[in-house]
């Protein structure tokens, strides 16, 4: 397995200080399963190219297996593309080889790991079953311009056809720790998550630092925030994580959190116009403000938080000690399991801050009840079905959650929560779609997150609102989050419904 980097930033031997590799020297490292060998084919002012190559020993893998039930067991472990197209094995040598420079650290230029440079990377055989389009649509969102071209069956037999492996090349102005990150977490997405080693659950910690989300509070590695972003998201990390679902839907909540920590829409995009610049504190920030504000001048004692996610809103809810009652919901357990870690944190055994959060099943009637005493319940549940669990709250809220939803599903969301549930309040935001423009980075017609369905201009909002408020003996009220521009009004939009 080969990869190489060149790069044409004078002097271009610095690549040398990125990698925390010596321009002059071959250097080898051994792996469980094979060598690593780093050297440099050509190191000039002009041009640099350092190279990673991977020497597999079969035998080291089979040694390595603790067991010999994988249907790979046997001639499979001999006969394979391990020793040449690039793998798993690869990015794990390359995690390990090139930690540092991953990180995005360099003491002795600082300055050139955080500068874009020119670069190219050449990797001359990577599987990919989708083809070519599929590592286009993987990189080119990244800044990449990508040259993906198939390998023959046989050059000698051109009518064999071609290969689902990739001669890929990736050329681009980037970080070198950004280049090194996106090559570790997409690798093995092209390759379907066929990874040499057991998946756990501490491949999400992996997935996430490479792609930038926090870990754990700290922030991921550099290029932070780019697989939050990215239009194939799901794709990506579904396949990196080789379809263990329980896993996937994990990551996929923490990066939608880190996606919404980070601001609208996406990666650290910023509005471009500077009328409607955001400062501090963000815009997810005036959301939760903006709707504790409209709960303490409705003076609730009781409400649901419909679409919890993370638990962004619940830790304020909590913090409010009028409320009786609160509780969250969702219908991705990742998402609960996240604002359980964060409203538990110095939580004792008995309530030591007051409640304690409950799992409950989903969809079930039964339970869900929180313990004596306790002020938090979690639910497992979705808005678009009727429980008995969502009754008895006077304010629910949606804040973020209509635009993930089909618009098929609407009607049953409305049913389920202002014809069923019925509270006295209703508090519901989504994104202004005419806001858009204001962001960098955001194509004419897209829509700021991967997962939405739509996104209402304000009239449309209204026209859903106030039939809703007619159909179910609401009035509404409209309410601006954020700065607002003059023509295209406030990043998102707020509807208050009261009886």
């Amino acid at each position: 397995m080969l990869l190489t980097i060149s790069t044409t930033n004078r002097p271009a031997t610095d690549l040398g200080h990125l990698l925390h590799k010596h321009p002059d020297k071959a250097q080898s490292f051994e792996q469980s399963f094979g060598t690593a060998h780093v050297f440099y084919p050509e190191a000039t002012d002009e041009r640099c190219t350092a190279a990673l190559l991977l020497e597999v020993d079969p035998r080291a893998l089979l040694r390595a297996r603790t067991s010999v039930s994988t249907p790979d067991f046997s001639l499979a472990q001999y006969v394979n593309d391990r020793p040449y197209a690039s793998s798993s094995l690869f990015t794990v040598a390359l995690g390990r080889v090139l930690r540092s420079a991953m990180r995005g650290t360099c003491e002795r230029r600082p300055e050139l790991a955080d500068t874009p440079i020119p670069l190219v990377l050449s990797l001359p055989a990577v599987p990919c079953h989708p083809g070519p389009e599929r590592a286009r649509a993987l990189f080119e969102p990244l800044g990449w311009t990508v040259e993906a071209v198939p390998v023959p069956l046989d050059p000698d037999l051109p009518d064999q056809g071609d290969s689902h492996y990739l001669s890929l090349t990736l050329t681009g102005t980037v970080r070198l720790s950004e280049a090194l990150n996106h090559l570790y977490v997409l690798l093995p997405a092209m390759e379907g998550g066929n990874k040499h080693y057991w998946v756990d659950s501490t491949e999400i910690d992996k997935l996430l630092r490479a792609g930038g989300a926090p870990v754990d509070g700290v922030e991921g590695e550099e290029g932070a925030g780019w697989l939050a972003a990215h239009p194939e998201r799901d794709w990506i990390t579904r396949r990196y994580l080789a379809r263990r679902e329980r896993y996937v839907r994990t990551a996929l909540s923490r990066l939608a959190e880190s996606e919404d920590r980070s601001g609208e829409p996406g990666n650290d995009t910023v509005p471009s116009d500077p009328a409607v610049e955001e400062r501090e504190p963000s815009l997810a920030e005036r959301r939760v403000g903006a709707v504790m504000a409209v709960l303490d001048a409705e003076r609730a004692t009781g409400v649901i938080d419909l679409g919890c996610g993370g638990g962004r809103l619940l830790e304020r809810l909590v913090g409010d000690r009028r409320l009786e009652r609160i509780t969250g919901v969702d219908v991705h357990v990742g998402g609960l399991e996240i604002a359980h870690r964060r409203l538990c944190r110095g939580c004792e055994p008995g309530g030591g801050r007051g409640h304690r959060p409950l799992f409950a099943a989903s969809h079930g009637s039964d339970g869900g009840e929180g313990t004596p005493g306790s002020r938090l319940t979690l639910l497992a549940g979705s808005v678009v079905y009727r429980d008995r669990r969502f009754h008895g709250h006077d304010a629910a809220v949606l804040m973020e959650v209509v635009e993930h939803l089909d618009p098929s599903r609407l009607p049953a969301m409305e049913d389920v929560v202002f014809g069923d549930a019925a509270p006295r309040v209703v508090v519901v935001t989504t994104p202004n779609v005419e806001y858009n423009r204001h962001y960098e980075g955001l194509a004419d017609g897209a829509l700021r997150h991967a997962d939405h369905r739509f996104e209402w201009t304000r009239a449309e909002f209204a026209a859903w609102a106030d039939r809703v408020a007619e159909r179910y003996g609401y009035t509404v009220r409209y309410l601006p989050v954020g700065d607002e521009h003059p023509e295209t009004g406030a990043p998102t939009q707020m509807g208050v419904f009261t009886k």
